[in-house]
């Protein structure tokens, strides 16, 4: 009898346990719409080349107005772009934001070495939620780096990342009662202004035979590949920087002639050129040398 007593009691306490889960699932809503942006305040990396917030819709998931828990899927991809050096963006996609109500993760999938991977990129600290006919909304996420996530950034980049490291602040909002959120989008972007068109200068307008020269050159686009051709002779290939700025350093050999010289930055597409002029010297005689 005892046996069927306890027995009875763990049966109870398992059933009350599912029924007590049961009760909190039923809390989640899943989201009709929405939107979280994410602002980057470090100066090391931007999103997409811009200090402005980035906007994701919510393309998916569940909240819980309560307990500040939700589990939401992104739209879109980010960019994080590094500030220095010249790697390329890393690509973030398959976003997705977790919040428990006293921890949360910002989770994204991304190729390193060729092979897909999908990380923990950052821990979200939640900040205030206010609960609304229809909605929740989150507002003073802090995301920081997990260690593998800087470890990602510091092998991309080049650059050194530590765990902790702040990663921006998150804002949400998204619809919980079927209609979609009365989030704001956010404005259409400016048009982007014209492209400018390149230049090129040397450092030194005039010089003699035998020295050396500096080309530099603005105005490219950035990652542009550019042949360097001195007196239509191509010599040497460079690539524009994240600013599309190119400088190259060349010799001005003893045998050149006396006069106008060019030197030509040309796009490998042949599109976009720029040319800079310069002098050189006559040599001085003996006789000059000798006063």
């Amino acid at each position: 009898m005892a046996k069927r007593r306890g027995a009875a009691v763990l049966a109870g306490g398992v059933l009350l346990a599912l029924l007590s889960q049961g009760s909190a699932a039923a809390q989640e809503t899943e989201v009709s719409g929405g939107y979280v942006s994410w602002t980057l305040d470090t100066g090391e990396l931007t999103l997409g080349g811009s200090t402005a917030p980035a906007w994701f819709p919510a393309a998916g998931g569940s909240a819980d107005p309560e307990t500040g828990a939700a589990d939401l899927e992104l739209g879109g991809t980010a960019q994080l772009v590094p500030s220095v050096g010249t790697a390329p963006p890393l690509i973030l996609a398959g976003l997705r934001l977790r919040l428990d109500g006293d921890s949360g993760a910002l989770h994204a999938r991304t190729a390193v070495e060729g092979q897909a991977r999908e990380l923990a990129l950052a821990e979200v600290k939640p900040g205030a939620s206010v609960v609304r006919a229809g909605g929740v909304t989150w507002t003073g996420l802090e995301a920081s780096l997990t260690d593998e996530g800087a470890e990602l950034l510091s092998r991309h980049s080049g650059s050194a990342f530590a765990e902790g490291d702040g990663l921006g602040r998150l804002a949400v909002t998204v619809g919980t009662g079927g209609e979609p959120a009365r989030a704001t989008p956010p404005p259409p972007p400016p048009p982007p202004p014209p492209p400018l068109e390149p230049t090129a200068t040397v450092a030194a307008p005039a010089l003699s035979a035998d020295s050396e020269q500096t080309v530099v050159g603005e105005g490219f686009e950035p990652g542009e590949v550019l042949l360097v051709s001195i007196d239509q002779d191509t010599r040497y290939q460079v690539t524009a920087d994240r600013a599309g700025r190119v400088s190259r350093t060349f010799p001005v050999y003893a045998t050149a002639a006396a006069g106008e010289h060019t030197v030509e930055l040309r796009g490998v597409s042949g599109e976009r050129d720029a040319t800079a002029r310069f002098t050189v010297h006559a040599p001085m005689s003996l006789e000059n040398k000798g006063h």
